[in-house]
């Protein structure tokens, strides 16, 4: 990383690793693990950008209480960030608190296909438990509440010593009506309500959507006067997961998730289509829409929320891991995307870095080693775990180093033409 030039590194810390129970004794091997990571990065000029949770809620929380679904989590929570504050806050200025948490509440608890697997009854997905029409929005509700007391927590103890931002992060998808047609405009706001107000909304705002409140009823929470102070203003920055593209419109077609019958997405009541980005099956993607949505994320952004600080956490291209290193695609669209994120700065946006997804290959948890994101190519089959550089290494570390620069806006078109050629994996 350091040979590369990488000015910052984004990981996540593991609760389990660090208090193994969920609370109480610390596990000192784990506390020893990542001070010595978090140094070797500073040794180095590397920033570490920490994430708190990342999918991995300690077994024995989810067993005693069912995890986040339950308001006790918010107190369990905030005393792993304490714990985390404390040891590493020195060393670590920027935490991320929930890993994209719209998709976290949605998959986890209304589509059962990521941890911890619940969802209604369908003939898709077995679960074993769960309630795909109100769980996603009690766990979403208890990880904005913990996120805001995890925040207050820090302002209160360690901000004035530790001088850090607190942040929280979601899944964005870059979305745009299919016609012109009004009701696509619509339909357009409406999705742009679910999957970004949901959130950003409560923490900008210090309340859910219209929209929402208006089709949940009770089945959406509800934030106390006092939670809602507390949850407003609380994210220094907003941090945003982003790989995928869609139209959307009012006209039925095909779901993009099995389920979609039930649960958020009959809630939200739109179809988002033509899928743009590593998911589509399309075998000829038009991927200079997909870079015109990733301005237009940022753009809703900048318009709707208040211009916040942002971080892109996670971008990336994955590839058919035995591509080996010859990964020419991945470094057109990291090209061509940071590209637009420029153009998107020029014209206001507050977003202050850049995250590719992923350092080395690694395990997906949606694809297994089926697909790789990395740019250094990983043998698993190798027991020393042998990493090589790819193409896209190479390049990155020139963009770096200020030897290579991105498309510029006279060239972007031509690139933008270029990545269309491309086939997604």
């Amino acid at each position: 990383m350091a040979d590369m030039g990488l000015e910052a590194f984004r990981f996540s810390i593991s609760w389990s690793r660090l208090i193994p129970n969920g609370r109480g004794p610390i596990n000192p091997k784990g506390l020893l693990f990542y001070k010595n990571f978090i140094k070797e990065l500073r040794n180095h000029g590397i920033e570490p950008h920490v994430t708190l949770y990342h999918y991995d809620l300690p077994q024995s929380l989810e067993d005693e209480y069912g995890g986040w679904i339950n308001r006790k989590i918010i107190e369990d929570f905030t005393a792993f960030a304490d714990v985390c504050f404390r040891e590493f806050g020195e060393d670590v200025k920027l935490w991320t608190t929930i890993n994209e948490a719209t998709i976290f509440a949605i998959c986890s608890y209304g589509e059962g296909i990521s941890p911890p697997g619940r969802c209604s009854p369908n003939k898709y997905i077995n679960c074993s438990t769960g309630n795909s029409s109100t769980e996603p929005y009690i766990a979403g509700h208890n990880m904005l509440l913990a996120h805001a007391s995890a925040s207050k927590l820090y302002k209160l103890k360690y901000k004035s010593k530790e001088r850090g931002s607190v942040g929280f992060s979601i899944f964005a998808f870059g979305l745009s009506p299919d016609t012109n047609s009004k009701d696509d405009e619509i339909v357009t706001q409406r999705a742009k309500a679910f999957l970004f107000g949901w959130m950003l909304k409560p923490l900008v705002f210090g309340g859910y959507p219209d929209e929402m409140k208006r089709t949940l009823g009770s089945r959406l929470p509800v934030f106390s006067e006092e939670e809602s102070e507390q949850v407003k203003g609380s994210s220094d920055f907003i941090g945003i997961i982003h790989y995928i593209t869609y139209y959307v419109t009012n006209q039925p077609a095909p779901s993009i998730f099995p389920s979609m019958n039930e649960g958020f997405f009959k809630d939200m009541g739109v179809y988002l289509i033509r899928k743009l980005g590593f998911l589509s099956s399309s075998k000829s993607v038009d991927k200079a829409s997909q870079l015109f949505l990733t301005v237009s994320v940022l753009e809703d952004l900048k318009q709707s929320y208040n211009n916040p600080p942002i971080y892109i956490l996670e971008n990336g291209k994955p590839m058919k891991h035995d591509s080996m290193l010859q990964d020419t695609p991945r470094v057109e669209y990291i090209q061509a995307y940071i590209g637009v994120v420029l153009n998107a700065v020029k014209n206001g946006s507050d977003t202050r870095g850049y995250f590719v997804w992923s350092m080395v290959d690694v395990y997906e948890l949606m694809a297994g080693y089926r697909t790789s994101f990395g740019m250094y190519y990983v043998n698993f089959s190798d027991p020393g775990r042998k990493r090589s550089p790819k193409v896209s290494a190479s390049w990155y570390t020139g963009f770096l180093n200020g030897t290579i620069d991105v498309a510029s806006q006279d060239n972007m078109i031509q690139l933008q033409r270029n990545l269309s050629g491309f086939s997604s994996l």
